[in-house]
């Protein structure tokens, strides 16, 4: 594993680790300030693995599943008292050039189906049920693109850690241990200028990706004056360990509409390593040298969830139905 100590002791983390997806839907919504509101967020909470099994049952091969994430506001009223250690709202960030925007959510339901139309039924469901509750924030539904490209022809995912290398990079270990097994995530929904990229030369391309188009072969920028979208997005400690982050990003789009772009979904173990890797692309290394995707990729939304085990997530909501 990636860093030794984390525990064998078995754990009830979400479905974090669930293999990448044919269609998603990327739902944050706010929690409205009444407590019979929070009351009945509670009670879905609750029963959503019920739900997914309700929903899921019609084809288990489409392997749906649902992962909640509470956001910073929401979880101090849920528990005012203690909170995972690194939770806080999604920082802005300012760049020279582009800016990386803080929007609201205290829910994050991110859903995952081999079928649409599984992912569709069960987002009604949830909805239906936290009526009057909360406000949509954010809808997204993606889709898998041939074979895992986003809009802009790249392979996307390619870095993801896999085998024993997952949880020990995407689940919160020893060092928080109240909080073991959940996973801190963040969320940026990004507009991308697909007419402009068209324009920009193959090779161009692939350098400012970090690799190749066609085959997907990682290109080596140590030497290069300014660093690729890959080289910026790999974070390595003081110590030279490298951290990996969990990806599921998913292209989503609207032609009629002119609408294209890929959401943004990082599971982490570390929030700092999230908010490094953004730190970086928009500031750039050195500063000034930002990522030149985000002349093409711009950001709209942007939020920071945790995702607690099953257990921790159904003690939460049940103290406040008991309270």
């Amino acid at each position: 594993m990636s860093e030794e100590s984390w525990d064998r002791v078995p754990i009830d983390p979400q479905s974090i680790d669930a293999p990448l997806s044919q269609a998603a839907v990327f739902l944050v919504v706010t929690v409205d300030v009444e407590a019979a509101a929070l009351a009945q967020v509670c009670t879905v909470l609750d029963g959503l693995d019920d739900l997914v099994k309700t929903v899921g049952f019609r084809d288990l091969s489409a392997r749906l599943s649902c992962i909640a994430g509470i956001g910073r506001g929401l979880w101090d009223r849920l528990d005012d008292t203690q909170r995972p250690a690194e939770l806080k709202p999604f920082q802005p960030i300012q760049g020279a050039v582009h800016h990386a925007p803080s929007t609201p959510g205290d829910l994050l339901f991110h859903i995952r189906s081999e079928r649409q139309d599984l992912c569709f039924e069960f987002e009604r469901l949830l909805l239906d049920a936290l009526r009057g509750a909360v406000s949509v924030v954010d809808e997204v539904s993606g889709f898998r693109y041939f074979d895992a490209r986003d809009l802009l022809g790249f392979v996307d995912g390619t870095a993801n850690p896999t085998g024993v290398d997952l949880p020990a990079s995407s689940l919160v270990g020893a060092e928080d241990a109240a909080y073991r097994g959940g996973s801190y995530v963040v969320v940026q929904k990004y507009l991308h200028d697909l007419g402009a990229w068209s324009k920009v030369p193959t090779d161009v391309q692939e350098a400012i990706i970090g690799r190749t188009k066609v085959d997907n072969v990682e290109i080596d920028d140590d030497d290069a004056p300014r660093k690729s979208h890959k080289s910026l997005a790999t974070i390595v400690d003081a110590e030279g360990n490298e951290h990996d982050i969990l990806r599921d990003n998913m292209p989503f789009g609207r032609p009629g509409q002119d609408e294209f772009g890929t959401y943004f979904i990082g599971y982490s173990r570390h929030l700092w390593v999230i908010e490094k890797m953004l730190q970086r692309m928009y500031v750039g290394d050195p500063p000034g040298a930002y990522d030149r995707l985000l002349d093409f990729s711009v950001a709209r939304t942007g939020a920071t969830f945790f995702a607690p085990t099953r257990s921790t997530l159904q003690a939460l909501v049940r103290r406040v139905s008991a309270g």
